[in-house]
């Protein structure tokens, strides 16, 4: 199997695997795997550190990270496959990360566990041992095994298994250097081990004897033959799809192992063991030596070294609790963000619109003409000021607020909780876990349904994230909720009014992605739910270092610069509709008054829709733009505390009610333009990119239909 050369770094074989190119004949390619929520991120990072890349799977919606390393004057490229707890291939990262180990030739494989749990790891050890020779088990998180007074033998887990077996704490670092010491003697050949022969009932190992010597002829040494003979037996169609896709190999095109695969099935057969038997059979054999090698490796100081968490999850997770604690905690996070949030908004504020003059002088100076001044000032680099000043400060809050909540092991709860609602709406119940992504950035929580095997629910959840308010949204629904809601409260109320508001907001937004999943799922995306397993992983103390730079650099940083790139374009667009006129007013009052009658049918205005559909590029903006409309400035305006737009705002009419009706339209309406790009992106379809867009926009006008007109007709406005 070579490699092709390709400009952009990578190689691909005759398939939709992506290879590794070499840069040198002796770089050695490892495949680092695990199950999830062991670690294996963080050995990943703390061994390539920032030489690394993350990508897609080519014809795959699931994400890859490469990272180099070098270990004794030899270069290593790791590559990190998606994280799973089998290799039996039922969703498509584990298609992919069986396909690697398979077909991609990586020269060792290094299997992350967690000590605190091993028993469970080694079902993923066992497969992979069955189709790799050269492995190396990393028994991660010996540190917290050690507190909960577990003790691990790793010389007798090392002769079980046949392989290196190396202890590490990967977030200090320790055991990270006789980890790639391991790695350099097995890839290197210094190491002679001697991987354990799993081995089966008499009936299936005689039905392999029978088709071994065959797959042997035909596929050498490119694969564990004795494997495939396992898969074929199987009658896995998704490991015959790769063999013809990695090596050529076909049972159309092989009468001879045709028939010897039906002399081998017919002799199960014969021994009551039918193709779905055969299956259980094996992963019960797995099981069983799993809790052999722990049993006589693992020893408990204390059986029971679980029981404090488990305690915490009766509450946290019950049905009575479960929910409340919830609710509130969402709610802390935001009371945190709306009064946390105000300080260091108006500190940047004051800075940037500070640098606006000398921007000014520099081009009065420099000679240019007014309409360069207006574009690229008033209307580019005052957008972009008041689009860093409102947007960074929550989101510098809110990351890591929600990346702490994500180290404690709190979201899977979350998930936990809500799966019964979600199954009662016919959809995932992952989908909760790509919800609370929604909450960060849409368009992030969208490429988080790819965790979500089902086409149809994935779809689903996709076309509904967009329900739950993104941070672009958070400033319009805390800008609003504090002046009509909090407002009204008064005095130290007032926060706490605000925050009551902006979480029944929330809520709405959540009982909104249920009702419309429910819809499709009755309509135009008919099914069932599908069942899955979702692991409670145990309460771990959070890595502060850690949160503030993946809070920070991968997400605050990462959706602030692309809402910078969109903004930019947007304040032009905004600043040329408010200076180009027809007749007497501009096309920005121009396209209002069009849009007037329709927005006063939802409690709005024609500004107000027409400000929504400006903010298409960025939701952040929204608020400008109503601003600017409202001065007829020409340009953003920065009014100077929140009670001057409370003044603005009402003597333009506005009452609770269009607040209220705001807030409704601010949750229910289509999505910014870097989350439709995503869409479009995800479902590579135009269909459901423009369902995307409809079903949300639907759904707010007749919201804030009925509760406009509702009101009116009961005279309470």
């Amino acid at each position: 199997m070579g490699l092709s050369n390709q400009s952009t770094g990578a190689g691909v074989l005759e398939s939709e695997l992506r290879f590794v190119q070499r840069t040198a004949p002796d770089e050695k390619i490892i495949a680092l795997a695990g199950n999830p929520n062991v670690g294996k991120s963080t050995v990943f990072n703390k061994l390539t550190g920032l030489k690394q890349h993350t990508g897609n799977w080519p014809g795959k919606t699931v994400s890859n990270a490469q990272g180099k390393y070098q270990r004794k004057g030899k270069n290593f490229i790791m590559v990190d496959i998606p994280g799973t707890y089998s290799l039996m291939a039922n969703s498509p990262e584990e298609a992919v990360a069986r396909d690697f180990v398979c077909f991609g030739s990586p020269d060792a494989t290094l299997i992350v566990t967690d000590a605190t749990c091993l028993e469970r790891n080694l079902n993923l050890v066992l497969q992979t041992l069955e189709i790799a020779g050269k492995v190396v088990v990393c028994v991660n998180l010996m540190d917290e095994a050690k507190r909960k007074g577990i003790n691990i033998d790793i010389k007798s887990l090392s002769r079980h298994l046949g392989v290196p077996v190396i202890p590490t704490s990967a977030q200090s670092k320790q055991g990270l250097d006789e980890l790639m010491d391991a790695v350099y003697e097995v890839t290197s050949q210094q190491e002679s081990a001697v991987p354990l022969q799993i081995t089966y009932d008499e009936a299936i190992e005689q039905a392999v004897k029978i088709l071994q010597p065959k797959i042997q002829e035909l596929v050498a040494d490119k694969v564990n033959n004795r494997w495939v003979a396992l898969k074929l037996l199987d009658g896995d169609p998704a490991i015959l799809k790769s063999l013809n896709a990695h090596l050529g190999f076909s049972l159309m095109d092989n009468p001879e192992l045709t028939g010897l695969l039906d002399m081998a099935s017919q002799h199960l057969a014969a021994n009551g063991i039918q193709p779905a038997l055969l299956r259980d059979r094996i992963a019960a054999r797995l099981v069983h030596l799993a809790e052999e090698i722990s049993s006589s490796a693992v020893a408990f100081e204390n059986k029971r070294y679980n029981r404090t968490d488990r305690k915490i999850d009766s509450v946290i997770t019950s049905r009575i609790f479960g929910i409340p604690i919830m609710l509130a905690l969402l709610s802390l996070v935001f009371w945190i963000t709306i009064t946390g949030a105000n300080i260091p908004s108006a500190i940047i504020a004051d800075f940037l619109f500070g640098i606006e003059p000398k921007l000014t002088a520099f081009l009065v100076q420099a000679g240019s003409p007014a309409w360069l001044h207006g574009i690229l000032v008033l209307g580019m680099y005052r957008t972009l000021a008041w689009v860093v000043s409102v947007m960074l400060p929550p989101m510098a809050i809110f990351f890591p607020l929600f990346t702490l909540l994500e180290d404690l092991g709190y979201l899977p709860r979350v998930a936990f909780n809500l799966d019964n609602f979600f199954k009662k709406a016919c959809a995932h119940g992952k989908q909760a876990l790509t919800m609370c992504m929604g909450f960060g950035c849409n368009a992030a929580g969208v490429i988080g349904c790819r965790i979500i095997d089902s086409p149809r629910e994935r779809l689903i959840a996709t076309l509904t994230n967009v329900f739950v308010p993104c941070n672009g949204r958070f400033p319009t629904l805390i800008v609003i909720s504090t002046i009509f809601v909090g407002g009204t409260a008064g005095g130290a109320f007032s926060s706490l009014a605000s925050t009551l508001a902006l979480t029944s907001i929330v809520l709405l937004g959540i009982l909104m992605t249920l009702l419309v999943a429910r819809i499709l799922s009755k309509t135009i995306l008919k099914g069932l739910p599908s069942s899955f397993t979702l692991e409670l992983p145990p309460y771990r103390k959070p890595q502060i270092g850690s949160i503030i730079v993946r809070s920070i650099f991968d997400r605050t940083i990462f959706v602030l610069g692309r809402a910078v790139a969109i903004a930019a374009p947007a304040g032009i667009v905004l600043w040329l509709m408010a200076n180009i006129t027809t007749g007497d007013i501009s096309l920005l009052t121009y396209s209002a008054s069009l849009l007037d009658p329709f927005g006063r049918l939802l409690g709005m205005d024609g500004y107000i829709i027409m400000a929504f559909v400006l903010g298409l590029p960025a939701n952040e903006i929204v608020v400008p733009i109503m601003i600017m409309s409202y001065m007829a400035s020409g340009s953003i305006m920065e009014l100077d505390s929140l009670e001057e737009l409370r003044v603005l705002l009402v003597s333009h009419g506005w009452t609770w009610l269009t607040g209220v009706c705001v807030m409704l339209f601010s949750l229910m309406h289509f999505p910014c333009g870097t989350t439709l790009l995503t869409i479009k992106k995800e479902t590579q379809s135009l269909k459901w990119t423009l369902a995307s867009f409809a079903i949300p926009t639907a759904a707010g006008i007749i919201v804030c239909f009925l509760v406009a007109n509702g009101v009116r007709l009961l005279g309470l406005i």
